[in-house]
């Protein structure tokens, strides 16, 4: 009897070469993988529990704490009262006041003429990147990207556009890029505002004169710096670049926000350009408007006072954090944002240092490749306004003890391998 095609699948996609290294990884340390976690109550102060085991979660990227503001929450018991659990239409049909709402407090908050909402980053990026790109216009991609970029870059090359990636974060490379790239009708830059593995910036300035210069535009996926850095909140483009006009910024509505969603930034022409060639936004569905009412009521919070003091315990902890691990000698890449990652470098090690804090109260993400280089693995340690003080400063004592116990590089290593 002939394999059932369903089980002939499965064996076929456990030929795929990252599979295979992932499900390899799994088998080799199954208590150290800590990779599909079931968390199964949330307390104050970040306290989760997991396998029964209470511990402090660092993996976190509700980086405000917003989502245990007593604000939020009443704005989404008063959503579900007035709207229900969700409207049931692509807003390419109907959109409710509180999505009008949330646009226009967004666009007031962040300082763009509008802002365009959709269920998520990565729908954002597969659906507004192959939007604004035609046939005739090139595709210029970091080559660092978030992978939602990189899937939507994949749709827009299927669609006949034409793609190029340049060096990450390299304004010289993407100059080199663009000229050898010419002649085309328009470009599409696509970055990070923030790289989530490392927490490093782009040179946003110098990226945007090279593009001013090849009749390029910026495209920003600033998704986590989104509501933690910049005035207010706003992210990394304003601050740097002054304003948007090169620019669409694309934020998360689930990270600093707490919330549900993403928006893109940009004015009421390009809003009404992407409602019709965004496919994300026509088939993938409105965020459910108790959501949305949460996120009028985030909104304000970073538009008031209150908003200073909320980013100032942030930074205070990210300050902690970050000047205790340097102090103990561990290679630490990123510190300008709440996404603070400890060098690791070997898979295994990395997955076993991870398991090691776990085991004394403390959560952090084990990231390896393919997120990271081959032997590049980190310890990515999200930081949050509503971590305590003792909390941090146990995580260091863990730190510090796991240095006996797994070589950990230096810094100085890296400066030399640098070299």
């Amino acid at each position: 009897m002939s394999t059932p095609p369903m089980q002939r699948l499965a064996k076929v996609l456990r030929q795929n070469g990252l599979i295979r290294f992932l499900e390899h990884f799994a088998e080799m340390f199954p208590d150290s993988h800590l990779k599909d976690l079931v968390v199964d109550d949330s307390g104050p102060n970040r306290l989760i529990t997991i396998a029964g085991k209470q511990v402090v979660n660092f993996g976190s990227d509700s980086f405000l704490g917003l989502d245990q503001d007593p604000r939020v929450q009443q704005s989404l018991i008063e959503g579900v009262n007035k709207w229900g659990t969700h409207n049931g239409a692509s807003r390419a049909f109907a959109s409710v006041r509180a999505n009008i709402e949330a646009e226009e407090k967004i666009a007031r908050w962040l300082g763009t003429e509008a802002a365009l909402i959709y269920p998520s980053v990565t729908l954002a990026n597969m659906g507004a990147i192959p939007g604004l790109v035609g046939r005739q216009d090139l595709l210029v991609v970091d080559e660092h990207a978030h992978n939602s970029i990189q899937e939507g870059a994949k749709i827009a090359k299927a669609n006949g556009v034409r793609l190029v990636s340049f060096s990450h974060c390299d304004p010289l490379d993407l100059e080199r890029v663009l000229r050898a790239a010419k002649p085309y009708r328009i470009a599409l830059v696509a970055i990070d505002g923030v790289y989530s593995m490392t927490g490093a910036l782009p040179p946003l300035a110098a990226l945007n004169m090279v593009a001013q210069r090849n009749d390029a535009v910026l495209y920003v996926d600033d998704a986590h710096a989104t509501a933690v850095l910049g005035k207010q909140g706003r992210g990394t483009v304003l601050d740097a670049l002054g304003s948007y006009g090169n620019t669409f910024a694309i934020g998360s509505l689930s990270k600093g926000f707490s919330c549900m969603g993403a928006y893109i930034g940009c004015t009421e022409e390009f809003k009404l350009l992407l409602k019709m060639r965004s496919n994300t936004y026509i088939f993938g569905g409105p965020v459910p408007p108790p959501y949305l009412e949460a996120v009028c009521t985030v909104c304000d919070i970073l538009m008031s006072p209150e908003y200073d003091q909320l980013v100032a315990r942030l930074r205070r902890n990210c300050a902690q954090l970050t000047e205790g691990a340097r102090r103990l000698g561990l290679t630490v890449l990123g510190g300008e944002t709440p996404i603070i990652s400890v060098l690791v470098g070997d898979e295994g090690e990395t997955f076993n240092a991870g398991n090691y804090l776990f085991e004394r109260g403390f959560y952090v993400q084990s990231v390896t490749f393919p997120a990271v280089p081959y032997h590049g693995g980190v310890l990515r340690v999200q930081v949050n306004a509503n971590h305590l003080k003792e909390s941090i400063d146990g995580l260091l004592n863990a730190f510090e003890g796991l240095q006996h116990e797994i070589p950990l590089p230096a810094p100085e290593t890296m400066s030399r391998r640098a070299a």
